[in-house]
């Protein structure tokens, strides 16, 4: 147990679990002590090794060989990838481009990274600079690079750490300056984004002898060059849908993310390659410094440092690969498996004729599909090392069918289109979280792209068919437009914009939504509260009418025998299309809006289920509001125009927020006049009944809120991860419902929401342009009438709830977390941030409770939100990373939410 206990990779997970800034200190033991502080009193022990006689371990031997080994014995080369001194760029994209890996010797001669990437030289000039580590830990861990280089001298590591930064060039900029993209690379579809935007897509590659890149597939389907500008690195590689012997594919069948699980590099060359048969065996070669190496879409690498190894990398889309990687996006999991592993990720008879999809061969090297017997092998069998060995790959999913045996796997994009889930809607369904761009930055992405590069439509069209099914979406766009008379959408009019979950077209000055987000009960309820609130606003001559866009139709659209058709509605009464289809009882059906506010919160309370993919969608036509989309123009702005902005959203939000709640009969209020003990017993019924809807659900989340914080990854603290529960009310109608002296219970009143007041919510007047130099320039200077004519748009997620859930993302998204900009809108407000029957009543009653202070409510709701708001906070305060209670996070972010309230009882 003592052998064990003090195995060095046992220290070396434990030290890397704890993340941040690193120094070896000549063992992993010793390491993790010291940064646990406990270094001092064990250094004692620590110099004392101790001898055990007969014990041993084939086990720990193993581990033990691959820590000391040498591998001289691969730096044969027998040619497998083609070596070229370089290429035109017409012969690269006919012979390689999609279609195979190769070395090229040539690329980089005129780099002076050639000379100056040596280790001498980069720990001379770069000492000092943090630098990013990649292992398999949760933890982000870095190391000062002369610390990096003293660990690579002391180590004996099985899999050692290695530098992977993607940010060098933010800790390094000069490093920049040293390469290069070479020609044959530089169409990248991604250089369209902004540089915060894009995915990850270059890395510094630093490692010593042993350590490597174990079996992956590049994320999102995206290709790579990588140039070696020290030592040597051995690679070996399998074309697409060829899984390696012992590595297991899973992918989540809920969200389609894909977990690769793998022996390391060293492991496998040691363990496996071996005993590996020579019609199984990968390409192979040996790059050496100087040389690039190109490896296409799909294709699975491991890579092993034979040397010490200094290299650069960058991943890119270009017209050969977009089509692949727009698929991956999609939502959905076979398609995801198929991409990867091949035919062993079908569970059934789907395969269409592949006579027109041959097979991926190289020339002289062909990789028979795998058996059946080795498909439905499971990689939980532990890997052997004996002349017996299986060298099987599996595929995590239910049972591969015999019926397979003769179908052939092709990487061609119409072949692996096959297996998108056609269920699912991929606007706006749940896309994966590995996926290289989320969903909101695919679309903005996608419609860059259609503007930008017109010569190159009909791909993008392709692609944006696969991601998001825009040929679906436009079908029902000439639908709408026919129907309203409405001018046909032009070319530069087809594809969605903006970056919500619902369909948007702007046609002609007009602007069409489709409801897709959530399914049929939730988009139908998403439109009649949307109608209901703007009938409101009309009747009540709420000022808010001229800063909202004007509705010219609404209705549905249903796809019925290969054709769209629509159905005009303005939310009063239940048109028969929608009875064929609607699946709940409608309580409400006497009412004006049957389906709006009332109808939605009872929907948003009823465990029934919905079925996304009925033929049956709302939709909606507005005119176009005059200006700019905020979040496209915010960086032109001075802070002083921010402030104006600040001001105007005040106003607004107090419309938004003033607006009486429409009239309801049946609406119980049963369990609100009894009760008059608040700790420990507050319930969802024991609240007003216009809160149980958003009670029901903070509540559900807070039941598992450790769970609910581990889907943001590492955005939050773990030592606030722990206290999340003990921070929170133990029943979130805490927030609700208060007790005056007297013991009578006070309720405070719920107020239209927004729900989504983000930056490319809000339009205002366009204060730049592009000049015949393609530089930015101001052509006015904002004033104070002009900041005051903004629009609110896109109201589709309408509820009724605490103003602070409006705050939130103001505060976070639009101001940034500046706290001036805050203030301002709070001076133009003006409101209370708890209103009821009697102001008075209601402060008197909380003026001492900790779940009635803004700032903690405000807290609470971002701990709760469905979206990862926290990471917002914990990237706009990185000083919080070092917060050890959910107070401290509280008062920094939102004291000024307190110093309001108080301000608005005096």
């Amino acid at each position: 147990m003592y052998i064990l206990c003090n195995e060095e990779p046992l220290w070396m997970t434990k030290c890397l679990s704890i993340g941040g800034p690193l120094e070896y200190k000549g063992s992993w033991k010793k390491t993790t002590l010291c940064r646990l502080g406990l270094c001092s009193e064990n250094m004692e022990i620590l110099q004392k090794p101790r001898q055990f006689d007969g014990f041993n371990s084939l086990h720990l031997y193993r581990r033990w060989y691959r820590c000391f080994t040498t591998l001289s014995s691969f730096s044969f080369d027998d040619g497998h990838v083609e070596r070229k001194d370089d290429l035109l760029l017409d012969q690269f994209r006919s012979q390689y481009d999609g279609k195979g890996p190769v070395l090229l010797t040539k690329l980089a001669e005129t780099w002076p990274a050639r000379t100056k990437w040596t280790l001498q030289q980069l720990t001379k000039d770069f000492g000092e600079v943090p630098f990013r580590i990649s292992q398999r830990s949760p933890q982000k861990i870095t190391m000062k690079l002369k610390d990096y280089v003293s660990y690579m001298e002391l180590q004996h590591d099985e899999d050692p750490l290695y530098i992977f930064d993607d940010k060098f060039g933010e800790s390094a900029p000069t490093l920049l300056e040293d390469y290069s993209v070479p020609h044959l690379f530089q169409e990248d579809f991604f250089d369209i984004l902004d540089y915060d935007q894009r995915p990850a897509f270059r890395w510094l590659i630093i490692g010593p002898e042993r350590s490597g890149a174990s079996w992956h597939v590049d994320p999102g389907l995206t290709s790579a060059w990588n140039t070696l500008l020290c030592g040597r690195k051995r690679w070996a590689l399998y074309p697409p849908g060829r899984v390696p012997g012992g590595v297991t594919v899973h992918v989540n069948d809920e969200d389609g993310d894909v977990d690769i699980e793998t022996p390391t590099s060293l492991q496998w060359w040691l363990d496996i390659y071996p005993h590996l048969p020579e019609q199984e065996k990968p390409l192979e070669c040996t790059q050496l410094p100087g040389e690039t190496i190109f490896v296409p879409s799909g294709w699975w690498h491991c890579v092993l440092n034979l040397e010490t190894t200094i290299a650069v990398t960058q991943n890119f889309v270009n017209q050969s690969n977009f089509q692949h990687v727009c698929l991956d996006m999609a939502p959905g999991h076979r398609h995801k498996g198929v991409c990867r592993a091949g035919l062993l990720a079908v569970p059934g008879k789907f395969i269409k004729d592949n006579e027109n999809h041959p097979s991926v061969t190289m020339s002289g090297w062909n990789h028979p599909d795998m058996s059946r017997k080795e498909k439905r092998l499971k990689s939980s069998e532990p890997l052997r090392t004996s002349n017996s060995i299986n060298h099987c790959s599996a595929f995590e999913f239910s049972g591969v069918q015999e019926s397979l045996e003769n179908q052939d796997f092709s990487y061609d994009i119409d072949f692996l289109s096959q297996f998108l889930e056609k269920e699912r809607d991929h606007y706006s369904s749940l896309w994966s979280p590995t996926n290289s761009l989320g969903q909101r930055e695919a679309r903005e992405w996608l419609r860059r792209l259609w503007v930008l590069k017109p010569e190159l439509r009909e791909l993008i069209w392709k692609g944006a068919c696969l991601a998001i099914n825009v040929d679906k979406w436009y079908s029902c766009l000439e639908e709408i437009c026919a129907c309203h008379s409405l001018p046909p959408p032009t070319e530069d009019e087809k594809l969605p914009v903006g970056t919500g979950s619902n369909p948007v077209f702007i046609v002609s000055g007009n602007v069409i939504k489709i409801y897709a987000e959530g399914g049929l009960v939730y988009a139908v309820h998403g439109l009649g509260t949307e109608l209901e609130f703007y009938d409101l606003l009309q009747k009540s001559g709420s000022p808010l009418i001229n800063h909202i866009p004007e509705i010219i139709a609404s209705g549905f659209l249903e796809y019925k025998d290969d054709i769209y058709r629509t159905v005009p509605w303005n939310g009063k009464g239940i048109p028969e299309i929608l009875v064929k289809h609607y699946p709940l009882e409608v309580s409400y059906a006497n009412s004006c809006f049957p389906l709006g506010l009332w109808s939605k919160q009872r929907f948003g309370m009823s465990s029934s289920t919905d079925v996304s993919d009925r033929p049956i969608w709302p939709y909606m036509v507005t005119r176009k509001c005059k200006g700019d989309i905020f979040a496209r123009i915010r960086d032109m702005l001075s802070k002083t125009d921010v402030l104006h902005l600040a001001s105007s959203l005040g106003v607004q939000m107090q419309n938004i927020h003033l607006l009486s709640l429409p009239p309801v009969e049946q609406l119980s209020e049963s369990g609100n006049n009894d009760v008059k003990e608040v700790v420990g017993t507050c319930d969802d019924a024991t609240v007003l009944p216009e809160w149980q809807q958003l009670v029901s659900t903070l509540n559900r989340r807070k039941q598992n809120v450790k769970k609910h914080l581990a889907n943001w990854g590492n955005s939050v603290p773990q030592v606030l991860v722990e206290k999340a529960e003990e921070y929170l009310p133990p029943n979130m109608g805490f927030l609700f419902k208060f007790v005056k002296d007297n013991g009578d219970l006070v309720y405070p009143c719920p107020s239209w929401i927004h729900s989504d007041i983000m930056d490319d919510n809000i339009l205002i007047e366009g204060i730049t342009k592009l000049n015949s130099s393609g530089e930015r320039e101001r052509v006015y200077e904002a004033d104070q009438e002009k900041m005051n004519a903004i629009h609110i748009i896109d109201f589709s997620d309408l509820s009724i709830g605490d103003p602070i859930c409006d705050i939130i993302p103001l505060h976070l998204d639009i101001f940034r977390g500046d706290t001036d900009l805050l203030k301002e809108f709070l001076r133009s407000y003006k409101l209370p941030l708890l209103r009821g029957g009697s102001i008075t009543d209601v402060y008197n009653s909380v003026r001492n409770s900790k779940f009635s202070r803004a700032s903690y409510r405000a807290m609470c709701y971002c701990i709760l939100h469905e979206d990862n708001v926290l990471g917002a906070i914990f990237g706009l305060w990185k000083e919080l990373r070092a917060a050890t209670s959910w107070e401290d996070v509280e008062n920094l972010v939102w004291g000024e939410l307190n110093r309001y309230q108080e301000s608005c009882t005096l």
